[in-house]
């Protein structure tokens, strides 16, 4: 008999899937002792955002009931702009709906398909914000133009003993400058939810299926294709900025 025939799968083998446990010991870290100087991330504002949504989503097909929506925020924005206290937000809502669109009705009752559907509701806002501790922000050097005094010959016509007397015109000196400051970035702590969603053309008893032809249902069903959506969002935000920290290591 061969035996490489006899020879099972390396996946078959795999009895245990635990991981065996292991040992670890703690290392003292090393640190800086004394007085120094360090460049963190340092907290300007953490403040709560609120947004107010209200939007219209249409549906592909006829809908019997809203299953269920879950969200997500995005934020594609996020901009403090200094040296003001204005943050420009901007982003949208992801809800994904499931909800139930019938098929066919059968004996006074009504069978229907469980479908999704995923859509981006957008928004722009610009808010105030309170400094917990204020930006660092450097300005750019003034411009400034000096020149050189310069001593010409004057052409025929003036006296040999009379010369022009002016600035120099074929330079061109300037003192001017950058200041590179570091930009002020946000991080998102939560976000909340408060929705009301109310079907806009459902009318009791006219039930259509995912072909859009009327079937018999129970009088107190109905279905609907687009609601309006009335939506609060609270985003709780910080704002960051990397600055410079004194920092006393004693230990």
């Amino acid at each position: 008999m061969d035996k490489k025939n006899n020879r099972q799968p390396k996946s078959m083998k795999q009895k245990n899937a635990i991981s065996p446990k292991v040992n670890n010991h703690p290392v003292e870290p090393d640190v800086t002792i004394g007085k120094s100087t360090a460049k963190v991330p340092v907290v300007l504002a953490e403040t709560v955002v609120q947004l107010d949504l209200n939007s219209m989503i249409e549906f592909p097909e006829p809908v019997l009931e809203i299953k269920d929506i879950k969200k997500n925020l995005k934020i594609t924005q996020c901009r403090l702009l200094i040296p003001t206290n204005k943050l420009f937000l901007s982003g949208f809502v992801r809800k994904n709906i499931q909800y139930a669109t019938p098929k066919y009705s059968k004996k006074g009752s009504l069978v229907s398909s469980i479908r999704s559907l995923t859509v981006d509701i957008p928004f722009k806002a610009v808010t105030d914000v309170d400094f917990i501790n204020k930006p660092k922000f450097t300005l750019s050097p003034d411009r400034r133009e000096f020149t050189f005094f310069t001593k010409s010959d004057l052409p025929d016509g003036f006296s040999s003993k009379e010369h022009l007397l002016s600035g120099d015109l074929s330079q061109f000196d300037q003192i001017s400058g950058e200041e590179f400051n570091e930009l002020p970035f946000c991080q998102l702590i939560s976000s909340r939810f408060i929705e009301y969603d109310e079907a806009l053309d459902r009318k009791m008893g006219r039930v259509f299926n995912q072909y859009g032809h009327l079937i018999d249902a129970p009088f107190e069903e109905g279905t609907f294709t687009s609601i309006e959506e009335k939506m609060v969002v609270e985003v709780k935000i910080k704002v960051l900025q990397k600055q410079q920290v004194n920092i006393d290591s004693k230990k």
